[in-house]
């Protein structure tokens, strides 16, 4: 995608998605050693994929493959190869389950924004109200886990000093919910941290209109195992490396199938 795709640029920044999907593999030997099974009594081992893609083109970008049981077998684990590999020019958006401290430290120091949804437990306390429905706020640390050091931080904070960076990160918070979800009481809460702190950048509505771009990478996993893999087919190969070349062909081939469509569709306006 380049500036004139539609929707694929939030101000200067390129909005990319990352996830993971599961990927079924032959119930061979090696394959079941490599990647495992699922919970619930699977009846064949699965990969895993993480990737990260751009949410216009729904070209992917980034990707690792690993197990889907295990030590770093979950989507956070994968996800760390692919932090590195971001660039300055990019909005990255995660969904909640990619949040952690140290995880959103190690995508930030890249030069990369970022807009992630996190939980219900993830301590935002208000350092400034920025007046367009978004606050100033601070994430921390397991070393400010206490909420006297914690109190500290945000008093500093309010004061004009830097925290920590091992200690707290100042961050952007966007809460909303979504009206046509359901009943009143059915409403779920979404917030968002950004490290766009500034409102004259972007309005929080902007982000939170952004945020939900984020569910084109589902389109794009859908068309990578749907569309061109076909429903209900498995992935044919028996031994784990070739498990990896296969998936690997799948992103190449959808990467320069995207390419072109996005290319067509940006000439024709």
């Amino acid at each position: 995608a380049d500036l004139l795709t539609p929707g694929a640029f939030l101000g200067p920044w390129r909005l990319v998605a990352i996830d993971g999907v599961e990927w079924d593999v032959p119930d061979s030997e090696q394959n079941a050693a490599a990647f495992g099974y699922p919970g619930g009594g699977a009846a064949l081992p699965k990969a895993r994929l993480v990737s990260i893609s751009e949410c216009s083109s729904h070209a992917h970008l980034a990707a690792a493959i690993g197990p889907v049981v295990g030590e770093g077998s979950g989507e956070q684990s994968l996800a760390r190869q692919l932090y590195p590999t971001l660039q300055g020019d990019q909005l990255l958006l995660a969904d909640s389950n990619f949040y952690s401290f140290e995880d959103w430290r190690l995508a930030a120091g890249t030069g990369a924004q970022l807009l992630w949804r996190v939980g219900v437990r993830v301590d935002l306390p208000l350092i400034e109200d920025l007046g367009d429905g978004s606050y100033l706020s601070l994430v921390f640390s397991r070393q400010a886990h206490t909420r006297q050091a914690k109190a500290r931080i945000v008093q500093a904070v309010k004061e004009g000093r830097q925290p920590h960076p091992d200690q707290a990160r100042l961050v952007r918070v966007v809460e909303y919910d979504v009206p046509d979800r359901g009943l009143e009481a059915e409403r779920e809460l979404i917030c968002l941290i950004t490290t766009i702190t500034d409102p004259r950048t972007v309005t929080a509505e902007q982000l939170a209109r952004a945020y939900h771009d984020r569910w084109e990478h589902e389109v794009s996993a859908a068309q990578l195992k749907t569309v061109m893999r076909g429903p209900g087919r498995i992935l044919r190969s028996k031994s784990p490396d070739l498990i990896r070349q296969e998936i690997y062909g799948y992103l190449l081939a959808h990467y320069a199938i995207s390419a072109l469509i996005c290319r067509a569709a940006t000439n024709a306006g």
